[in-house]
């Protein structure tokens, strides 16, 4: 499926960019072109001026049995002008006969001739056409006693020109659309590589919340059988498959909530309450709420809060965050453990840290203790009744919060967890 969405942006990318660009190009072409034109017509009136003025002040140069020939005056002592195309002009008679040739250049009769019938034979007063593969650019003017005038601009360069920029494009484009072609397939990699990996997240998540809703609902179904062959006993008798049920049953709620939960607060547009909170405060009483467990299982605690630190958010949310993280470090600290929390202010943040003592999370799975239905020890993690969600709906609480939560393996078997909130001001 991603492979066919990679294809189709690439296929949607290169249509885009090869439009663009043929756009680009025949713009720059019609620029070129029409600049070209321009040249020409104006090279071609110069050379119409020219020969009206050599016709009629300089008179025939030479010689009999031919057509005369003229030479073109100019501003340069009669020579060409620096960097002009061959240029020159033909007198016709009405039957397009040759008649005088106006030019710098030394022309025979038989090109002389065929450029003359090329361009009566166009019958437009200005055009252009190729002969002995040259291109001409000519422009006809009838003459008052008959015959015609008919100036000519060679324009082989030009049109090369032209055809040279069609090549040079061409290949530049297909350089450029190779080149385009796996920057965009990189580029494409790594756009689909968050999307693959979220598919791939949702994916794992609904076969592990089906996974650990299975079990529960196995369980039940398996004593709700052991009741249902025994009818004609009495509840007190099998009260343990009564108790195993109503276990189940509410290891099953536990989870219910905990996945409605996370799927609000994952909701697009879902925001946090923005409110100052007495975050000292909200800490503090999570302390005082878990004295008491703390107590039972005979592990140490110490705690150390910084007063009047003020976060904005939610306070109920922030209490969640720190229930989780307190929670989680009595299930992991070892018999005659210590547990400590700390609050304090560093820069512009609060930082929470939680530590317990006990084994260390291994370095590979330190980025991922935060992903849903993730445990690095899953069936000691059942054996205490979790599911691996709470430290994710830490991480989505504290992201809403605009926080960070993450966590560090310390010295002398120790785990600790921080959390940092912005400060409000």
């Amino acid at each position: 499926m991603f492979r066919k969405l990679r294809n189709k942006f690439l296929l949607l990318n290169m249509v885009t960019i090869s439009v663009m660009l043929l756009i680009a190009f025949a713009c720059i072409y019609a620029i070129m072109y029409q600049n070209t034109s321009r040249g020409t017509d104006q090279e071609l009136r110069r050379e119409v001026e020219l020969a009206r003025k050599a016709a009629g002040n300089e008179g025939p140069k030479s010689g009999p049995g031919g057509p005369r020939s003229f030479e073109m005056g100019d501003n340069n002592g009669g020579k060409p002008a620096f960097g002009r195309s061959n240029s020159f002009s033909l007198v016709t008679d009405a039957e397009g006969t040759v008649q005088s040739v106006i030019s710098r250049l030394e022309l025979t009769d038989e090109l002389s001739g065929g450029l003359a019938a090329a361009a009566l034979a166009d019958g437009k007063p200005q055009g252009k056409f190729t002969l002995n593969d040259a291109r001409w650019a000519y422009a006809l003017q009838p003459m008052p006693g008959g015959g015609y005038t008919i100036s000519y601009l060679d324009i082989t360069s030009q049109m090369a020109f032209l055809t040279n920029l069609v090549y040079a494009f061409l290949l530049v484009a297909a350089i450029m659309l190779v080149i385009i072609f796996f920057i965009s397939r990189y580029f494409a990699d790594r756009s689909i590589e968050p999307v693959q990996e979220a598919f791939d997240k949702q994916k794992q998540f609904i076969a592990d919340a089906s996974h650990e809703l299975k079990t529960p609902l196995t369980v039940i179904n398996t004593n709700v059988d052991v009741l249902l062959a025994h009818p004609d006993d009495t509840i007190r008798n099998q009260s343990r498959w009564v108790t195993y049920i109503k276990s189940e049953s509410e290891r099953m709620a536990k989870l219910t909530n905990d996945l409605l939960y996370l799927a609000q607060i994952d909701q697009a547009g879902t925001e946090v309450l923005s409110v100052p909170f007495e975050a000292s405060e909200a800490v503090e009483q999570v302390v005082l709420t878990m004295e008491a467990v703390i107590f039972e299982r005979d592990i140490r605690l110490s705690y150390e809060i910084e007063p009047g630190l003020t976060a904005r958010g939610s306070i109920e949310q922030f209490k969640q965050v720190v229930m989780i993280l307190l929670d989680n470090a009595l299930k992991y600290t070892h018999p005659r453990g210590a547990v400590g929390i700390t609050l304090k202010k560093r820069h512009q943040h609060i930082v929470l840290k939680v530590t317990n003592t006990g084994d260390p999370i291994p370095p590979e799975h330190l980025g991922r203790i935060f992903d849903r239905f993730y445990r690095t020890d899953p069936s000691r993690a059942r054996s205490q009744g979790g599911y691996g969600l709470g430290l994710a709906i830490a991480k989505t609480i504290v992201d809403k919060h605009k926080g960070s939560i993450y966590a560090k393996n310390g010295k002398e078997q120790e785990v600790a967890f921080y959390v940092e909130l912005p400060l409000s001001s």
